[in-house]
């Protein structure tokens, strides 16, 4: 060989090598979709932006930083599918992370399906997106479907009603938004109602998708004169019917909603109001991984985490980065036999691991808790090992 052919054949492995090595240092990208028209949204985004910080401060994963790309859906169907593949092509990310809604995720699945890459998702609780995911081992779902949040919110009442027999809970009203989680979690809680317990419903246009009237679902509501009444619908939606409610002197003994403003403890209105869910801000001293969120969140954004999909979100960042690390790589089938050993010790105070739910493979947690407002702050009420407050009752103007 000549002595240029040589040079040449050097030339050409160094380009290969800066090629390579390049390559490497380039960052891993975490693909994160959520509604920024939507308070927790916005705080979703920011928790996942707080964990890609706090990684990357610390060194990053196998030799490469983090870096999160966000795609605000609007709680759009069409926007939030669209997002999916911008992220995938354009962006060119290795994850998809993030999620709100129910509606937008039955229309962001199957386009996730053409590209399967490997998605930990903090949102959508409809079993409609469960029975589109199965058989995809690729995804991991973080937060509850809708039929085991209602087995353990009814559990949480009995649990109350045994403990104290004064507080009625048989017969109940559900008022629900006409999209893919109002109605799929209105069947989903008729279909696990106790033995004995009655239920009435009736739906109603969200907020989110123009409406504004809730009268016809809350007459009914009075009408029916139920022990229990609960919404099921999205933040937007809260203050209406609530201000709606009071207007045609509507005080059920137990009110219950499931989404509240980022300060609604803060209105008149709040008083007594109940939330299912799995973190509240009294919950921040629960354990070292509470703790340290908690303070972190507060000092980077100046207020605290309002709901339990914030701390999702920011727990799906971690717990993908420990799996490439014990994957040692990006590879799919690596990754998700890591991602199946997870004991994450998450912010939640529950330790987040992935075990088969009726139809996906890979479901992590399965239970929520009941919290009521009083004084202006979010009491945990039930489980009772983690209560801050016992439950006022009834509920009065």
């Amino acid at each position: 060989m000549s002595t240029n052919s040589r040079y040449s054949v050097l030339f050409f492995a160094l380009i290969m090598l800066i090629a390579s090595a390049a390559h490497a240092l380039e960052p891993i990208k975490f693909g994160a979709i959520v509604p920024l028209n939507d308070a927790i949204g916005k705080q979703s985004a920011n928790a996942m932006k707080l964990a890609v910080k706090e990684i990357n401060k610390a060194g990053g994963i196998i030799g490469r930083s983090l870096e999160l790309i966000v795609s605000d859906d609007e709680m759009n169907a069409e926007k939030g599918a669209a997002a999916v593949d911008k992220l995938a092509t354009a962006d060119k990310v290795d994850f998809f992370v993030g999620g709100f809604t129910s509606g937008v995720h039955l229309a962001q699945i199957p386009v996730m399906k053409k590209y399967g890459k490997i998605t930990l998702w903090s949102g959508a609780a409809s079993a409609r997106c469960e029975r589109a995911l199965a058989d995809q081992d690729w995804y991991f779902h973080l937060h509850p479907w809708d039929y085991q949040q209602a087995k353990s919110q009814f559990e949480g009442w009995l649990a109350i009603n045994a403990k104290h027999p004064e507080v009625k809970v048989e017969k109940w009203f559900f008022a629900y938004e006409d999209g893919a989680f109002g109605t799929m979690s209105y069947k989903a809680v008729t279909d696990l109602l106790p033995p004995g317990w009655t239920q009435q419903g009736a739906n109603f246009k969200s907020a989110t998708q123009g409406g504004s009237d809730y009268g016809i679902a809350l007459k009914r509501a009075k009408e029916a004169k139920p022990d229990a009444f609960l919404w099921i619908g999205f933040e937007a939606d809260a203050m209406p019917i609530m201000t709606q409610a009071k207007e045609m002197g509507f005080y059920p003994p137990i009110s219950i909603g499931s989404f509240w403003p980022v300060d609604f403890g803060k209105h008149p209105l709040s008083e007594n109001a109940i939330s299912y869910g799995m973190w509240t801000p009294v919950m921040k001293n629960l354990n070292k991984a509470s703790r340290s969120f908690s303070e972190a969140y507060k000092k980077e954004f100046g207020e605290d985490a309002s709901n339990h999909i914030v701390l999702l979100s920011y727990s799906s960042i971690y717990i993908l980065a420990e799996a490439i690390k014990k994957a040692g790589n990006l590879d799919s089938k690596a990754l998700i036999a890591a991602l199946e050993q997870t004991k994450y010790e998450s912010p939640l105070g529950d330790t987040i691991s992935f075990k088969p739910s009726n139809i996906i493979k890979h479901q992590g947690l399965t239970k929520s808790k009941i919290f009521q407002w009083q004084n202006g702050v979010q009491q945990v009420i039930w489980p009772f090992e983690f209560a801050t407050a016992k439950l006022n009752y009834p509920n009065k103007p």
